[in-house]
């Protein structure tokens, strides 16, 4: 039998998640794979890192929650986004770490576009969080 939660139980762990990595978190994003685990140092070359908005995810409603505000930046280099990391304001220590595809590629975080150049805004499109055990 699997362990079900409330629907409460489930937004409170997602509300603890932006909480616990704070305002102006930074993304990454990354060529290459993924590494095994946020513990693992980040591997590929840095593509991106924006600093996110203050609240940047939404209030957590029916076990998910989704980006909050605009999610955009400018390239540092050239190449194809391969990962993204969620760190803290230091842009240190990771906390969360996924897929990059284009807008309806079905990654973790969606882009306007997976190829990125040197100076070119980049768009994050998609990005939601879900808590399982429902």
């Amino acid at each position: 039998m699997a362990i079900q939660l409330s629907v409460a139980v489930r937004n409170a762990r997602l509300d603890a998640f932006e909480s616990t990595t704070g305002t102006s978190a930074k993304l990454q994003i990354w060529t290459g794979a993924q590494p095994a685990d946020c513990a693992t140092g980040a591997s590929g070359t840095k593509l991106v890192e924006a600093t996110l908005p203050s609240d940047w995810m939404s209030a957590a409603s029916a076990g998910s929650k989704a980006l909050l505000g605009t999610w955009s930046s400018t390239g540092i280099t050239a190449g194809t986004a391969g990962y993204f990391r969620i760190t803290d304001s230091a842009g240190t220590t990771c906390h969360m770490q996924g897929s990059v595809t284009a807008t309806g590629g079905g990654g973790d975080l969606t882009l306007d576009n997976t190829s990125i150049a040197s100076a070119q805004t980049v768009t994050i499109t998609g990005f939601t969080l879900t808590d399982g055990n429902a």
